[in-house]
């Protein structure tokens, strides 16, 4: 699996990415704030990959907390990758939690590809979507944050597993080791 992408961009649309890397060209489908991100010619992406009978999909993502949202949008139903992208495109993953945490409707059924039907449903399933700030997490965290998904996927509900991590330090797999046996406890 392709969890991230170093390369030159040779093209570059609102909407996708042509990296090269390794003597390979790979499309990356990126949101509107990530594109107007990029600066360099050189990039570094977080990628979210999707494997279909008809296609291999890589979505691109500057900011790790991006990709988290739209890890999250794609786990309900009747939410794929256009439209996650698309809620990525309209919101930062901060706004959108304080949309998700206001339950403001109209402003979700700004995102094209979501009416009143999928913003409930959305509203209902991220309830408890929190957005941590780079400056909040620090830097260098990522170790934390994959292992944070690692114990979600696994079925550990959030609160849980934030008390599970709190004060630890390591690599993912540290991480997920000792959290686990804290779990186990609650």
């Amino acid at each position: 699996m392709i969890v991230g992408i170093e390369g030159e961009v040779l093209s570059r649309e609102p909407t996708y990415l042509h990296i090269a890397t390794g003597g390979l060209i790979y499309e990356v489908q990126v949101s509107l704030n990530c594109s107007a991100a990029i600066k360099d010619k050189r990039v570094r992406l977080h990628i979210t990959q999707i494997i279909r009978e008809d296609a291999h999909l890589l979505f691109g993502f500057m900011d790790f907390s991006e990709k988290r949202m739209f890890d999250t949008l794609l786990k309900i139903n009747g939410v794929g990758p256009k439209v996650a992208l698309a809620v990525c495109s309209t919101f930062t993953p901060e706004t959108f939690a304080r949309i998700i945490s206001s339950k403001d409707v109209d402003m979700l059924k700004r995102v094209p590809g979501i009416g009143p039907k999928a913003a409930s449903r959305i509203f209902v399933e991220l309830a408890d979507f929190i957005v941590e700030s780079e400056r909040e997490r620090g830097e260098g965290n990522e170790n934390m944050d994959e292992a944070f998904m690692a114990l979600e996927s696994l079925g550990f509900k959030k609160e849980a597993i934030k008390k599970a991590l709190s004060g630890e330090t390591g690599d993912t797999a540290t991480l997920v080791k000792r959290a686990l046996k804290k779990l186990q406890r609650f």
